[in-house]
């Protein structure tokens, strides 16, 4: 019979220079810390099992990591100027997405944060921070004719929402496929006695 609850310490193994674990409670609660470099990450919620797989479901909304601050009609192709409390936030670390149709543009921010795509049409504008990666945040929708955009990067974004990551649990480890917060192979979080 599979477990539904996890209790303890499980700490991410094989992992250089990047430490990370959660801490699960009987009662359905976990939290999370996750350190590497200047990137330090955390995260709080619930959890539940689905027979081997462990479900998260982080405090933090996903797709919140950027607020539109104003958008207008202005110049030619799509802007998106992005503010943080520090310019190096956002100085050539975030990803900007413009979908036309199925074709997806992708776009750096440069050393002052904008992003322009020259495109003369974007249906759909999608942010993600590169250091602080987590689900993506939309900027602009197919219903929205607005081609200038300010963006502000939220505190939130040090948060993790595992939105979309499920978790296998095997006897005392916790695996997982790569995703866009944790790219690299053979994620493993073993429990600790």
């Amino acid at each position: 019979m599979a477990q539904n609850t996890l209790n303890g310490v499980y700490r991410l193994q094989n992992a250089r220079e990047m430490e990370a674990a959660f801490e699960f409670s009987g009662d359905g609660k976990f939290q999370f810390y996750f350190v590497y470099g200047a990137a330090d990450r955390f995260a709080n919620g619930t959890y539940s099992m689905e027979g081997n797989t462990l479900k998260l479901n982080s405090n933090k909304k996903p797709g919140t990591d950027f607020t539109v601050i104003r958008e207008s009609k202005s110049g030619k192709g799509y802007t998106v100027v992005l503010s943080a409390p520090q310019a190096n936030l956002v100085a050539g670390v975030v990803t900007g997405i413009c979908l036309v149709g199925q074709e997806k543009i992708m776009q750096e921010s440069d050393s002052k944060g904008i992003i322009h795509f020259d495109a003369p049409a974007c249906d759909k504008i999608y942010l993600q921070h590169q250091i602080f990666p987590d689900v993506l945040t939309l900027i602009k929708d197919l219903g929205n004719d607005n081609n200038y955009f300010e963006a502000g990067l939220n505190e939130v974004c040090m948060q993790v929402s595992f939105m979309g990551i499920d978790f296998t649990l095997n006897e005392d480890t916790l695996t997982c496929l790569p995703n866009y917060f944790l790219p690299m192979p053979d994620i493993r979080f073993v429990r600790e006695d």
